[in-house]
């Protein structure tokens, strides 16, 4: 595959529907309209499917280094959070609570 060329680069191909705005999303990738090639050959324009590929490939990439940013985010702040429940723990125990004690509260009846 070439290197990626930026959506702008798919202006030239005459695409029709919202593919150049925004990000790919799984509805604009089923509303693309690709040009025919002229008459006497049949399919899609070559350069066209190029660039869509290209683009789809581009924004799957990028996709993937966010997912992987945001899994190596929830890892440390799940480390964190077991780092703190830890503390809490130990500094409870030396204070003399006991972990599965319960304390109950006698409310007056009238």
């Amino acid at each position: 595959m070439a290197v990626y060329r930026s959506r702008h680069a798919l202006s030239g191909h005459a695409l029709t529907g919202p593919f150049l705005n925004g990000p790919l999303t799984p509805d604009r990738i089923a509303a693309v309209e690709l040009p025919r090639t002229r008459l006497g050959r049949r399919g899609y324009e070559p350069d066209a499917v190029h660039a869509l590929l290209e683009r789809l490939a581009h924004e799957l990439q990028h996709r993937a280094r966010q997912l992987d940013l945001v899994r190596d985010e929830n890892r440390r702040v799940k480390h964190a959070l077991r780092t703190w429940q830890s503390e809490r723990f130990e500094a409870a125990e030396r204070v003399g609570f006991r972990s599965g004690a319960r304390h109950s509260v006698q409310l007056p009846c009238n």
